[in-house]
C-alpha cells in the first residue's frame, strides 16, 4: 500500500494518509523497515507499507520510503 506521512510525534509514532482509504493509519517507529530510522522521516514523505489489524485498530508495518 502507498501513502504520505501526515503526522510525526516526538514519541516515535505518527500517521500516514493512505492513498487507498480516506482514513489515516497509525505507525510506530518499530514498524519501520529498509534500514530507515524514525529521525529520517519528514511530513510529506511518500511511503510504502503493509496494513495489519492490532488491538487499537489498523496499523502500518514494514514502512519504507518510496524513491
Amino acid at each position: 500500500m502507498l501513502g504520505t506521512i501526515k503526522t510525526l510525534t516526538e514519541k516515535g509514532f505518527g500517521f500516514i494518509k493512505q492513498d487507498e482509504d480516506a482514513k489515516d493509519i497509525f505507525f510506530h517507529s518499530s514498524g519501520l523497515a529498509g534500514g530507515i530510522t524514525y529521525n529520517e522521516l519528514q511530513v510529506g514523505d511518500r511511503v510504502e507499507y503493509e496494513a495489519v489489524d492490532s488491538e487499537k485498530g489498523p496499523r502500518a508495518i514494514e514502512v519504507t520510503l518510496v524513491s
